[in-house]
C-alpha cells in the first residue's frame, strides 16, 4: 500500500483510516477540530456582553480602543462616508459587486415559500403565513481581509424576506479613521443600507441583541434587533450562541472550513488551490481532504509546496494547514468517504470524483456542496448567486446556510365558525379531560350553549 511522503509537506497532518472500522460516534470524536472553541471563548465573551449592557456605548468605545485601537465618539457611519465610499469605489470592484448582488437576488427571489392553507370543512381552516422579522443586525467581519461580498450575502436574503429594518456592523479600522473598510461602506451603500455601526467582535453582537440606550445623543443609540446574521471568528460566534433566545441567529458560522472528497480523477492542482484559498483566511481555517487514493494525496502534497510557497498570505496559510483542523484523510473506498464528509458535516464540501453528482446526492450534512472540477468554493464566495455564510463546527449537522427563511417567521392562523367547532368540540372536551385539563374543555363547552 503506497504512503504519503511527510517530508514534502510536514505541515499537513494524515489521518490514515483504510484499515479502520470506526463507529459514527468513533468518527465523530476522531474528526480534525480546532483546538479552540466556543467554550473555550465563552468566559471571555460572557463577559464583554455583560459589559455592553451595562455601559453601552462607554464600553463600545473601550473595547474599540483595546481591540482596534481607534478612538470613537459613535459607531454610527455618517451618512456623507457612505456616499463618499460608494463614490471612490474601484468601478471594477462596481460592477463585480452589482453583479454578484444580481446574481444573489435571483436566488433569494426563488426561495421565497408560500403561505399555506389547510381547510377541514365549511368554516374550517388552518393558515400558514409567512412575515418577516422585524429588524435584523447585519454582521460583516474586518480584520486579515475585506468582505463586502458578506455585506451581499447578509442584505440580500433579509431585502427578499421584507425586513424593514437593517442595521449593518463592521469593525473600526484604524487606518480608515476609524470606520469600516471603504468597500464595506461602499457595498452597503449600493444596496440601500443607512444604518452602518463601527463596531466589532463580541461586541458588536452584544450591542445588536440588548441595544444601547442614548436618548441625549443626537444620532441616537442602537435599537434591538430580532435577528443576528453573518461570519465572524470564535468571539463572533460564542457571542451569537451566548445572545440565542434573545434573538434569532443564522448559525454559529465562525472560522471557515473546506472538505474536499476526491479520488484519482481529481486534479491535484485544483485541490491544493482550493485548501490553499480557505486557509489564507486566517490561522483558524480548516483544510480536509478526504480520499481514497494515497497517490492523489501525495500528489495534492507537492502542489501545496509549491503553491503555498507562490500565494501571498503563505506565512497564514502554512499556520492554518499545520493546525489541529486541517488534515488528509485516508479511506478505503468513497463509501467511507462519504461516511467521513456526513460526520464532518464541512461549511464548505467539494466533490471531485467520478461520478460526482451522484456522490454529491449521498451528502446529508454540509453548509454547501460544490460538485465537480469547476466549482470551487471562492465562486460561491462571490458569483455563484448561493449564500456564503453557512455553519461551520459540525454544526451543518442540524443548521443551515443563510437564506431567506433565516429572516421569516412561520405564523398559524385558525379560523373556526361556530359549526366547525361544533364538529370536533367532544374531541377537544375528551382529550381535555384525559390530560386533567378540564377547564380546556369548558372553554368549548361554554361555546356549545351560546
Amino acid at each position: 500500500m503506497s504512503t504519503i511522503p511527510e517530508i514534502e509537506f510536514a505541515e499537513l497532518a494524515t489521518l490514515d483510516w483504510r484499515n479502520e472500522s470506526l463507529s459514527y460516534a468513533q468518527l465523530k470524536a476522531k474528526l480534525p477540530r480546532p483546538e479552540m472553541n466556543s467554550q473555550t471563548a465563552a468566559e471571555t465573551v460572557q463577559q464583554i456582553i455583560d459589559d455592553v449592557r451595562a455601559h453601552g456605548m462607554e464600553t463600545l468605545k473601550d473595547l474599540a480602543a483595546r481591540f482596534d485601537h481607534v478612538q470613537l465618539e459613535h459607531t454610527r457611519v455618517p451618512q456623507h462616508e457612505l456616499d463618499r465610499a460608494l463614490e471612490e469605489l474601484d468601478p471594477k470592484v462596481r460592477l463585480a459587486l452589482e453583479e454578484s448582488i444580481d446574481r444573489a437576488r435571483v436566488f433569494a427571489k426563488a426561495q421565497r415559500p408560500q403561505d399555506a392553507e389547510a381547510s377541514y370543512a365549511a368554516g374550517a381552516t388552518v393558515t400558514q403565513r409567512w412575515v418577516p422579522v422585524r429588524r435584523v443586525g447585519l454582521y460583516v467581519p474586518g480584520g486579515l481581509a475585506v468582505y463586502p461580498s458578506s455585506v451581499i450575502m447578509n442584505t440580500v436574503p433579509a431585502q427578499a424576506a421584507g425586513v424593514s429594518s437593517l442595521a449593518l456592523a463592521s469593525p473600526p479600522q484604524k487606518e480608515f479613521g476609524g470606520l469600516p473598510h471603504p468597500t464595506i461602506l461602499a457595498a452597503a451603500k449600493l444596496l440601500g443600507i443607512e444604518e452602518v455601526h463601527a463596531m466589532g467582535g463580541a461586541q458588536a453582537v452584544a450591542a445588536f441583541a440588548y441595544g444601547v440606550d442614548m436618548p441625549d445623543d443626537e444620532r441616537g443609540g442602537i435599537e434591538p434587533v430580532d435577528v443576528i446574521s453573518g461570519p465572524g471568528n470564535i468571539f463572533v460566534a460564542t457571542a451569537k450562541r451566548l445572545v440565542k433566545g434573545v434573538v434569532g441567529i443564522d448559525a454559529e458560522a465562525g472560522p471557515t472550513e473546506i472538505a474536499i472528497l476526491a479520488d484519482a480523477s481529481a486534479v491535484p492542482g485544483f485541490v491544493a488551490a482550493d485548501m490553499i484559498s480557505q486557509a489564507e483566511h486566517d490561522a483558524n481555517a480548516a483544510a480536509v481532504l478526504v480520499t481514497d487514493s494515497a497517490e492523489l494525496a501525495a500528489s495534492v502534497r507537492t502542489e501545496l509546496v509549491a503553491q503555498v510557497a507562490a500565494t501571498k498570505h503563505s506565512a497564514r496559510v502554512k499556520e492554518a494547514l499545520s493546525g489541529a483542523q486541517s488534515a488528509i484523510i485516508l479511506v478505503k473506498d468513497l463509501g467511507q468517504g462519504i461516511e467521513v464528509c456526513n460526520a464532518y458535516a464541512a461549511e464548505h464540501l467539494e466533490i471531485m470524483v467520478d461520478q460526482a453528482e451522484a456522490a454529491a446526492a449521498r451528502i446529508t450534512a454540509a453548509g454547501a456542496i460544490f460538485v465537480g472540477s469547476y466549482a470551487p468554493v471562492s465562486l460561491g464566495d462571490y458569483c455563484a448567486g448561493s449564500n456564503h455564510v453557512l455553519p461551520t463546527s459540525g454544526t451543518a449537522l442540524h443548521a443551515s446556510g443563510l437564506n431567506v427563511n433565516t429572516f421569516l417567521k412561520a405564523i398559524q392562523v385558525i379560523n373556526y365558525d361556530k359549526a366547525a367547532l361544533g364538529e370536533v368540540a367532544a374531541h377537544v372536551i375528551n382529550l381535555a379531560n384525559a390530560e386533567d385539563l378540564p377547564a380546556h374543555g369548558d372553554a368549548v363547552a361554554v361555546r356549545k350553549a351560546h
